[in-house]
């Protein structure tokens, strides 16, 4: 069974050059994708909704003579939400409540100040105007999707947020419709793919243009969203999802076990990482891998996802699983060891910490508060989770008097004169030999 992970030793002298190697291997969309998405934005930027209902007949099956008729109404989101289960809107009740708590506490608020001259400055905060979130649709049910990516976006008080959530064939699910209803999606659209995101990047007779798209999709809305970025603002190019678990020997096994298989059976390019110092520990978790997997559903995509993804690393120590930690960057973190909270200072890169053998993953996907849209592929090194700040423009504020004015028009004067940008010096010397000294 061993066979089935990559298995590494920190202490190895080629440790450092292979995990570089696994770490640089990553996915990038094929040309023909590339190619594709291309021509479906061109198509939809010059042809508008007549676009939008050719690619929507061809990949989703909808055949409808307008775009209008994709669209979804605030009713049909108050119907699902009666036709769903009750322990279902107690628990979609929960989870919105949780979500909103937490990104409440995110917001940013204007301030100013008045600096020794006299002059005021200051940073002005105001929402985004218009939001889409993206939101797989179809057979599948991604209800947490809409609630992590549009409570933050309500919280930051944005004036209308557009869902777009594809319908193959016309099916849609009654748990996403009902997220929409408890988050407060202003239109919906069962629409998807690339033009999807094409139409609400450069707007259509019916769809509007919007400041930012934001929410997870397929390799074409991944790419989608690459090439319009620019035109409107995105949360980030997600990629497969990830999971990272240091462990000291001293949680359950098959709770590891499980925790690995939350994230490999997302599809067969989710990445997994075991980091351990007890090398009898690894071995227990391979032996229950190969114990419980026939049981699980999914079991071929997490056995794919395990063999080309899955990483076992034995590691001298807790303190080097965690430096080992920051350099894979992971999107979800699980420090699941005795004391957690004393090595949380030296974690400087992870997307999500999960601290404690109680706090599973799984959790922070649905209902611990944070949203779950967080940064994959390394790049928690320099990125964050989506938030309240990401629906969010920052605009600085300055305003001078005379007498401030002045003493700042002197120094930019000189750092005008230094830059030779005769203009810029010219426009602060006209002020200060029109103003009294």
């Amino acid at each position: 069974m061993s066979s089935l992970v990559t298995q590494l030793d920190s202490r190895d002298s080629h440790f450092a050059s292979t995990l570089a190697h696994l770490l640089n291997q990553n996915i990038v969309n094929k040309p023909e994708v590339v190619n594709l998405v291309s021509k479906i934005i061109c198509e939809v930027r010059s042809r508008g909704d007549e676009a939008i209902i050719e690619y929507t007949s061809n990949f989703d099956k909808q055949m409808v003579s307008r775009v209008s008729d994709l669209e979804l109404t605030t009713a049909n989101f108050e119907e699902a939400w009666f036709r769903i289960s009750k322990q279902e809107r107690v628990a979609l009740e929960m989870a919105t409540r949780r979500i909103f708590d937490f990104h409440e506490r995110q917001v940013s608020k204007s301030w100013e100040y008045q600096d020794e001259l006299g002059n005021l400055l200051g940073q002005r905060i105001t929402p985004l105007d218009i939001v889409g979130i993206y939101v797989p649709g179809g057979k599948a049910s991604y209800p947490s999707s809409v609630l992590m990516n549009a409570i933050p976006a309500k919280v930051a008080q944005v004036g209308e947020i557009v869902m777009l959530v594809p319908a193959p064939e016309g099916e849609l699910n009654d748990m996403v419709l009902a997220a929409a209803h408890l988050a407060g999606i202003d239109r919906a659209f069962t629409l998807g793919g690339a033009q999807a995101i094409a139409g609400l990047a450069y707007g259509t007779e019916t769809l509007p243009v919007v400041d930012k798209i934001v929410g997870p999709g397929n390799q074409y809305v991944a790419e989608a969203k690459r090439q319009v970025f620019g035109k409107v603002g995105i949360d980030m190019i997600a990629g497969p999802s990830e999971i990272l678990i240091i462990c000291d020997g001293s949680t359950p096994t098959d709770w590891i076990v499980l925790d690995l298989f939350s994230q490999a059976e997302h599809d067969e390019d989710a990445r997994v990482f075991l980091l351990c110092d007890d090398a009898k520990f690894i071995d227990s978790v391979l032996e229950r891998i190969e114990a419980i997997l026939p049981d699980m559903d999914r079991k071929d995509i997490i056995s794919e996802s395990l063999s080309r993804n899955g990483t076992f690393i034995l590691t001298k120590d807790i303190s080097e699983a965690i430096s080992i930690s920051n350099i894979i960057a992971p999107e979800h973190l699980e420090l699941s060891v005795e004391n957690p909270r004393s090595h949380l200072a030296e974690i400087t890169a992870a997307g999500a910490i999960f601290l404690g053998k109680h706090a599973s993953e799984s959790v922070g996907d649905y209902c611990a508060g944070p949203s779950h849209v967080l940064p994959t592929g390394g790049t928690a090194r320099f990125a964050s989770p989506l938030g309240v700040y990401d629906f969010q423009k920052r605009s600085s504020v300055i305003m001078c008097d005379e007498i401030g004015g002045r003493s700042l028009c002197e120094t930019a004067f000189v750092l005008a004169n230094s830059e030779s940008l005769s203009a810029h010096a010219a426009s602060v010397k006209i002020r200060l030999k029109q103003t009294s000294k």
